[in-house]
């Protein structure tokens, strides 16, 4: 004991109390820690808040500018959510709960929201009539009137103006109305082979009034299309603080979540996983998270497994997991990133119904340990209140997904209720009853409800709160103010500074506002 004594009494006071992750976690064995359990120490610091670098990746193909998604719940993530999550640089998941056409749909409208160049342009033909043109703009519902003429060959022939596109001119053919090759703007694709936006940008200054430019190859057959209203969004987007996450077309990043299809017979029906990827890779999805409440499965081993063998280049989540031998067997089955979260959201009763899950904190530091080995990323999923959540969190993880901080925002598309005067939207669990019978059964295990399945989830309401941008803009200052304070400059520098201490419970009630009546509430990032 006097040997003791003397080692820790010639250790820095400091080191004393706040330990790093592989000495502190260990040490509080056998208990499980949550978010408000922990409390990061400061540290000397050289950098102000704003100066912080929050970029992650999950996988070598997939940047983020934020460490952020949203959750893929049927309350949470559509196409509206996944465009904002994107155009702030973080990643949404589209859910699963809906037919697999309408989620094809859902991704396409992600990814084609803002074009830098639009490389795949809608053309028409010369012989053509401008019925045909109503016709098209009337099935496919596009919001534009403009396009590109074009031979069979695919040599640019003309452009057919909005303007001509009227019911007055509909059995007139397409050459009529058409302003022809020599009067149309374009410019060769070796051009803008360097910086394309800020070559589009100089042309569209340098032509008032034109807001279309073709691009063309050196056969003058068509290769793409800038849009001067696409232009300015992307340079806006550039003169501000807000960074969208794009893929290398300019593309906003979209991530979906698919479950593991059955037979009838309880078998995965790899058809169907295969055919439906396929759909959503061939609209430009850049993740599929494979979805379910307990990862750690022959069904998800193998369903990583056809998909990574399918389509090598494309990212894949899977989940969800709190062990380490689960991170290594996913891992090993080939996904990229991983999310660990088992019954820590606010709508997850999994704990009280199954009971099973591990504090969400203990279950990052086991399963931060066997990432780690394997070179992947890890994703916190579940349990985040407040900013701080998320700061404490991404000391062991590379991001986190939300689901109740963003459930309040216009965006999501869940129901708006009006309660004495005060706007809420409904907000469930994916394990309620209600969202298993719209089809996420599978992700808890139950081929349908026509036979007794308990519920892991629950029906609620979430206030109403505004936009995507205010919120994220709460919680992107509230990582980056963290990270002022332990001195950090960039994200992946957290996980070695990091310093924690376990807190009691009169010291979480010391950490939140305490012995004052409050008389302006502040919605906590």
């Amino acid at each position: 004991m006097t040997n003791l004594n003397t080692s820790v009494r010639k250790m820095p006071i400091d080191a004393i109390f706040y330990k790093e992750a592989d000495v502190f976690f260990p040490e509080n064995t056998p208990y499980g820690l949550t978010y408000d359990d922990v409390s990061l120490a400061t540290l000397y610091s050289d950098i102000l808040p704003h100066e912080a670098n929050i970029e992650t990746q999950l996988s070598d193909r997939l940047q983020l500018k934020v460490p952020i998604l949203s959750a893929d719940m049927d309350t949470v993530t559509e196409s509206d959510m996944a465009i904002a999550m994107a155009l702030h640089g973080g990643l949404g998941l589209i859910h699963y709960n809906m037919t697999a056409r309408r989620q094809i749909k859902e991704v396409a409208r992600v990814k084609n929201h803002v074009h830098g160049l639009i490389q795949d342009p809608i053309k028409i033909t010369p012989d053509q009539k401008i019925a045909d043109v109503l016709q098209l703009i009337d099935t496919k519902k596009f919001s534009f009137k403009t396009f590109p003429v074009v031979d069979n060959q695919g040599k640019l022939m003309g452009l057919l103006p909005g303007r001509m596109v009227r019911e007055r001119y509909r059995s007139r053919d397409v050459k009529e109305a058409m302003i022809y090759r020599t009067e149309v703007h374009t410019i060769e694709g070796k051009a803008i082979a360097k910086n394309p936006i800020a070559t589009a940008d100089a042309f569209f200054h340098e032509h008032i009034g034109i807001h279309k430019l073709l691009v063309v190859d050196e056969q003058d057959r068509l290769r793409g299309l800038f849009t001067l209203s696409d232009i300015e969004r992307i340079t806006e987007e550039r003169r501000a603080h807000m960074k969208p996450a794009r893929d290398q077309n300019f593309r906003l990043l979209c991530g979906a979540a698919v479950h593991t299809p059955r037979t009838p017979g309880g078998e995965i029906d790899k058809r169907v996983l295969l055919e439906h990827a396929g759909q959503l890779v061939d609209e430009g999805v850049d993740a599929l998270a494979i979805s379910t409440a307990h990862g750690h499965t022959t069904g998800v081993g193998t369903s990583v497994r056809l998909l990574r063998d399918a389509f090598s280049e494309l990212t894949l989540i899977a989940g969800n997991v709190t062990s380490a031998g689960a991170v290594e067997f996913l891992a090993d089955s080939g996904a990229d990133a991983i999310k660990v979260g088992q019954g820590p959201g606010s709508i997850c009763t999994t704990r009280m119904i199954a009971g099973v899950g591990i504090p969400q904190l203990t279950a990052l530091y086991v399963a931060s340990r066997a990432a780690s080995r394997k070179k992947i990323a890890l994703i916190a999923d579940g349990g985040i209140t407040y900013s701080g959540d998320i700061v404490k969190a991404l000391t062991l993880a590379d991001a986190v997904i939300c689901g109740h901080l963003l459930a309040g925002c216009r965006e999501a598309p869940g129901k708006i209720i009006e309660i004495n005067g005060k706007l809420y939207k409904e907000y469930r669990g994916m394990g309620s009853t209600d969202s298993m019978k719209e089809g996420s059964a599978m992700r808890y295990g139950h081929l349908n409800l026509h036979k007794k399945a308990a519920a892991e989830g629950i029906v609620a309401l979430k206030e109403a709160s505004g936009s995507v941008n205010s919120t994220l803009t709460a919680l992107i200052g509230g990582i980056q103010s963290g990270m002022g304070y332990l001195g950090v400059r960039h994200l992946r520098e957290l996980k070695s500074r990091v310093r924690y201490i376990r807190v009691t419970l009169a010291g979480q009630r010391e950490s939140k506002p305490h012995d004052v009546t409050e008389i302006k509430t502040s919605q906590l990032p």
